[in-house]
């Protein structure tokens, strides 16, 4: 089980991620638009295998979680274990941010995966959690195809798909 404190986007943003992923499944190639079919697109500041939706929202309090950034979706990468991620552009703007999330959550004693923490961060936003590895070249082309992609920020949960939870922010 995972649990993120997830970044949603504009519409416009989220239409073209959603036509990406729809491209990806008619290629064979899982994404999160199957997976659980709860998943919208999102940016995760935070995760961990479980996060209390009521203590983050606490910790946060009226902390404005990601309203107004702006996010450059700029190149496309890939972890280990076959996740294939588009890059966002780190700015000064969304490092602060981030930090600040940070800071309020540890604080409030809300414990995250140390790979989430400042300084550690690689700003993403997940397209598929398991690439076949004969597809993945061919699945980073198609998400080229869609970038440069800009979007603006326009909500904030904390989400864990697997056990129904999303928790606005």
């Amino acid at each position: 089980m995972v649990a993120a404190l997830e970044l949603y986007l504009d519409v416009d943003a989220t239409r073209r991620l959603r036509t990406l992923w729809r491209a990806l499944e008619a290629e064979g190639i899982p994404t999160l638009g199957s997976l659980h079919q709860k998943h919208r697109p999102h940016v995760s500041l935070a995760a961990a295998h479980r996060i209390d939706p009521h203590a983050a929202a606490d910790a946060l309090g009226d902390f404005p979680v990601g309203r107004g950034l702006t996010l450059d979706m700029d190149f496309a990468g890939q972890f280990v274990g076959r996740v294939l991620w588009l890059g966002i552009t780190v700015t000064e703007e969304l490092l602060a941010h981030h930090r600040q999330v940070h800071d309020r959550l540890a604080a409030g004693g809300v414990e995250v995966w140390e790979h989430y923490r400042p300084g550690r961060w690689v700003p993403h936003c997940t397209v598929s959690l398991r690439v076949p590895n004969p597809m993945m070249a061919s699945a980073v082309r198609r998400c080229l195809e869609i970038l440069p992609l800009r979007a603006t920020v326009t909500g904030a949960a904390v989400a864990d798909h697997a056990n129904d939870i999303s928790h606005p922010l």
